[in-house]
């Protein structure tokens, strides 16, 4: 054997002994090299070197170090024989050992099961990947002024209960870093990496090792559920499609980045070792397959804004940013520099996408025009809608708030001492949810002008608002928008119940008044019958039309509607019966006197109790209680 670290000398000073010894060596290493070329060439099932025993790749690489360190000996200024025959038979090893790499990761290179990755995933970061949330929110995406409104309410109480549930988790972390290997052939591979950078063959083993990882990578993310789409592909797809999409792209990204990736680069590091190496070999692989993850992030950034697409973009927002900081990690060195690059770029463009779509939220409520008003004056579905949509934001309360340009603590370590200025001490995002509220409000005002009837279109206005208070009030909207919001709103619900109340039923209280019906200033002086009678009529047919239409108004809300008709009889009734003790004696003696006097106070009391259930059969009762 060679002696090792010696200083390189002429040829022509070499000692007979030395020469002898190196030539010696050379012959050996040579007959182990040449001998595996034979033995590999005559083999019919394409024998490896490092397929046989351990020693065997052993022997070899051991007869490759003492071609380098004969080499090492030799002067690099002067060519002789010896020298020649040492490059020739290096040239011959590199090329064997090239092909063991290439053989060694082809045999071993193998993409992993999803459902082992999503697993593994879960155990190792204690998250569940069930998305169930993320299917809650599609069922937002209707039409403002869509009939299947009332689903979203479904919607919300569903996610209630969801988030109430025990979230499985698993009892301990295990390390996201997974072999993609085997740990002896890493081994093996590293030996021979080793050799070939020693040997100036770098980007020959660099160049093998990411044609054979990088497909094994991208069919792995493949399993994921992650499709390479052109971002034109993208765009020409339905929302329908890309919200599965989406979630697909954010469980890639996800397992992907904390498993995949992470577990690449650990391998390569296995591997190489040299830190400059490792950074090439890396981003040779794993560039393509994350820029086609961000491609898919830029076309849904760039795409149509409309509302239904705001969680989206928001999870996928969520996703990169709590994902940055590794991907800074994994992703280091000049190599992998335009990966990071991009990687911040598309998140501040689905920011900026997420904020944009935010305010064409408010411009859709704003051009909602639909004409069809609802029946008894109803919560309007684009109320429920709005609500709905609101309650579903505040599940990303400090994502928006710190998109808005208020300092929250945030994962992406963007946030700003330089926040944006309060408005009468509300946050941006409080600012931003309250224009939204007020172009809701607008917008009701003016579906309640399609009511012909002014009392059920101030009953249309008391009910939406009073679904919104409820639905603000003990919630985190309320600590958003402030607990003077949600008093003015409480008052508003009580004026347009006194509005209602007195377009409704000024017209049958005036008929219970005594102006006009006496015919001397003395109550017991004349009465005029005829205007009696007439006055008891006005006042029946009044209550009959008001009984029959408003029978068949709706009032959801159980309290307010119990509310509503307390505060109707305690005008009605008391000034009914003092009308009808006043008067009753001047009547009861004429014929048919019960068709003027038709009803008593409890009558109309229990007829009261028939008004904002929106049930026309209650009319029937009526027409039977008067034949």
């Amino acid at each position: 054997m060679l002696p090792k670290n010696q200083e390189p000398v002429s040829a022509e000073v070499v000692s007979t002994e030395v020469a002898e010894e190196l030539n010696k060596a050379l012959d050996a290493a040579e007959g182990v090299i040449l001998e595996w070329e034979t033995v590999i060439s005559e083999a019919t099932s394409g024998a490896a070197i490092f397929d046989s025993s351990s020693d065997d790749g052993a022997k070899y690489l051991g007869a490759v170090d003492e071609v380098q360190n004969a080499l090492g000996l030799l002067s690099v200024s002067e060519s002789n024989t010896t020298e020649n025959r040492a490059q020739n038979v290096l040239q011959v090893a590199m090329a064997r050992l090239q092909e063991e790499f290439r053989h060694l990761l082809a045999t071993h290179s193998q993409s992993l099961d999803p459902e082992f990755l999503l697993d593994h995933f879960a155990c190792s970061f204690n998250s569940y990947t069930g998305g169930a949330d993320l299917e809650s929110k599609s069922s937002l995406e209707v039409s403002m002024s869509s009939n299947h409104q009332e689903a979203l309410e479904e919607v919300a109480s569903q996610s209630s209960v969801e988030e109430e549930e025990d979230v499985p988790e698993a009892e301990l972390q295990t390390d996201p870093i997974i072999d993609l290997i085997p740990p002896e052939v890493v081994k093996s591979l590293h030996e021979i990496a080793q050799r070939m950078v020693i040997a100036g063959y770098r980007r020959e083993c660099c160049q093998v090792y990411g044609s054979l990882r990088k497909p094994v990578l991208e069919e792995s993310l493949g399993g994921l559920g992650f499709e390479k789409l052109s971002i034109d592909e993208v765009q020409k797809t339905t929302w329908e499609v890309l919200e599965g999409r989406i979630k697909k792209w954010i469980q890639a990204m996800k397992a992907g980045v904390k498993i995949l990736f992470a577990s690449e680069r650990q391998l390569c590091e296995d591997i190489f070792e040299e830190s400059e190496l490792v950074e090439n070999c890396f981003a040779e692989l794993s560039r393509a397959p994350f820029i086609q993850l961000m491609n898919f992030g830029e076309a849904i950034a760039i795409s149509r804004r409309s509302p239904e697409k705001l969680f989206r973009l928001l999870d996928m927002y969520e996703t990169l940013r709590d994902l940055l900081a590794d991907i800074s990690v994994i992703f280091s060195g000049e190599s992998c520099a335009v990966v990071r690059e991009e990687a911040s770029g598309i998140l501040l463009r689905l920011a900026e996408a997420a904020r944009g779509t935010f305010t064409e939220f408010e411009n859709a409520i704003a051009k909602d025009t639909s004409k069809v008003p609802v029946p008894g004056g109803a919560v309007h579905p684009l109320t429920r809608y709005v609500m709905n949509y609101v309650r579903f934001l505040f599940d990303y309360v400090d994502t928006l708030k710190h998109l808005f340009g208020e300092n929250t603590d945030t994962r992406d370590g963007q946030g700003d001492d330089n926040t944006s200025p309060m408005h009468d001490g509300l946050s941006p995002f409080a600012v931003q949810t309250i224009a939204i509220m007020n172009v809701l409000q607008s917008n009701l005002d003016g579906k309640s002008k399609l009511y012909r009837d002014l009392a059920l279109g101030y009953l249309f206005l008391m009910n939406n608002v009073r679904y919104i208070v409820q639905k603000v009030d003990g919630s985190e909207v309320q600590a958003l928008l402030g607990d003077d919001w949600l008093r003015k709103h409480t008052r508003l619900i009580r004026r347009y119940a006194t509005d209602y109340q007195r377009s409704a039923w000024t017209k049958i209280l005036a008929c219970l008044k005594d102006e006009g019906i006496r015919t001397s200033g003395s109550f017991s002086n004349g009465v005029s019958k005829a205007v009696l009678k007439e006055r008891f009529k006005n006042f029946n047919a009044a209550f009959e039309d008001i009984h029959k239409a408003q029978s068949s108004w709706l009032v959801p809300d159980s309290q307010l509607r119990l509310e509503l008709r307390i505060s109707i009889a305690e005008n009605l009734l008391p000034a009914y019966r003092s009308f009808l003790g006043r008067y009753r004696t001047f009547l009861e003696s004429e014929r048919h006197s019960e068709k003027y006097i038709k009803y008593t106070p409890e009558d109309l009391e229990t007829y009261l109790n028939d008004l904002f259930e929106g049930r026309t059969a209650s009319s029937q009762r009526w027409r039977s209680s008067s034949n």
